[in-house]
């Protein structure tokens, strides 16, 4: 039923602009936010914080015993899920708890709670938030690969004009299939089509999709991957995604295939990828999420001639933080009136 006020604790980082913004759209917050007991952020979307931050066990207590009074808490202590268990635990008011990242139900699954719990508490996450720059990301890793980016680049540092002219592939007409049609896929197929790709994707649902021509369903991957000329991977982590790109998914791709990740490592089987790297059947990878994260400093991805790497930050911008708040008044209003909030995790999938 309707509530007639909302005390929110901020747990992450936010500037008190942002927090007078959400007050002015949904006056009936009471927004908590001690800025003494919060690590300063380093970069826009810096929710953890810097790493050097400490309290003293003073302000521990007190950061605690915030946290600990909240209805709803704006995001989690440290972006650690054993610290969301710590609260959930101690605070049986807690009805709502907003995750910063848009794969927050990574952290739910994470924080390893009861049965009880995950139906007591609402989790939303920030899905949308991050699709014009993810898809932005996309176009480039697309982009990357078909215009030889890493072959220009090894002749620019060797000074070397004498190879001379090749044919680079052509953006405009060539197949490019989406594995996800979240908010990310859908926001790069109108990208993409704009620019005169054919664009398909795949779904477990009937779904329609401006800019994409055909969808199909995920289990008709290695049979269908050939047909394309680049793919492009948004979907979360969970358990039905681990591997979906699996080593016979690759082998089966188009030679010379652009693979772009901006979902989540495990979403493709990295060892598989490395080895149809190394073969030429995948002409170039533009991988934003690896696994593990961060990659290991003598992982062979580093070295790979053909691979662009970005350390998960393909998703920030500067508008990052505006964009969250927004979203974060507008559910706090459906909160109040008890209507559905805008992304919920599936606390069985975890997405």
């Amino acid at each position: 039923m309707p509530k007639d006020r909302l005390r929110v604790v901020a747990a992450t980082p936010i500037p008190d602009e942002l927090v007078a913004r959400v007050v002015a759209a949904e006056p009936r917050v009471d927004f908590v936010v001690d800025q003494s007991l919060l690590p300063p952020m380093r970069h826009p979307g810096d929710h953890a914080g810097a790493p050097d931050f400490r309290r003293t066990p003073e302000q521990q207590e007190r950061f605690e015993r915030l946290v600990d009074s909240a209805q709803v808490l704006y995001g989690i202590p440290g972006e650690r899920p054993d610290l969301l268990r710590r609260v959930v635990e101690a605070n049986p008011a807690l009805e709502w708890v907003q995750l910063m990242p848009a794969g927050g139900g990574a952290q739910v699954r994470a924080a390893a709670l009861s049965a009880e719990q995950l139906e007591r508490i609402r989790f939303t996450t920030t899905a949308g938030v991050h699709a014009g720059p993810l898809s932005e990301f996309c176009l480039l890793g697309v982009l990357a690969g078909f215009k030889s980016l890493s072959r220009l680049l090894r002749h620019q540092r060797r000074h070397d004009w004498a190879e001379g002219r090749w044919v680079m592939r052509r953006l405009d007409g060539s197949r490019v299939l989406l594995v996800g049609l979240g908010g990310i896929g859908r926001l790069t197929a109108a990208k993409l089509a704009a620019l005169g790709a054919h664009v398909a994707g795949t779904s477990r649902r009937d779904v329609t999709v401006d800019g994409v021509e055909e969808v199909f369903h995920p289990d008709a991957l290695p049979e269908r991957v050939g047909d394309f000329d680049a793919i492009v991977v948004s979907l979360p982590g969970t358990a039905e995604t681990e591997g979906l790109i699996s080593a016979e998914v690759l082998a089966n791709a188009k030679p010379g295939v652009v693979v772009v990740n901006v979902g989540r490592g495990t979403v493709i089987d990295q060892d598989a990828l490395l080895e149809q790297l190394r073969a030429g059947r995948v002409g170039f990878a533009a991988l934003d999420v690896t696994t593990p994260e961060p990659l290991p400093t003598d992982h062979p991805l580093w070295d790979e001639p053909n691979v662009l790497l970005s350390p998960h930050t393909a998703a920030l911008s500067d508008l990052e933080d505006e964009l969250i708040a927004q979203l974060f008044a507008e559910n706090c209003t459906r909160f109040l009136d008890a209507r559905e909030l805008i992304n919920p995790v599936n606390t069985r999938e975890f997405y």
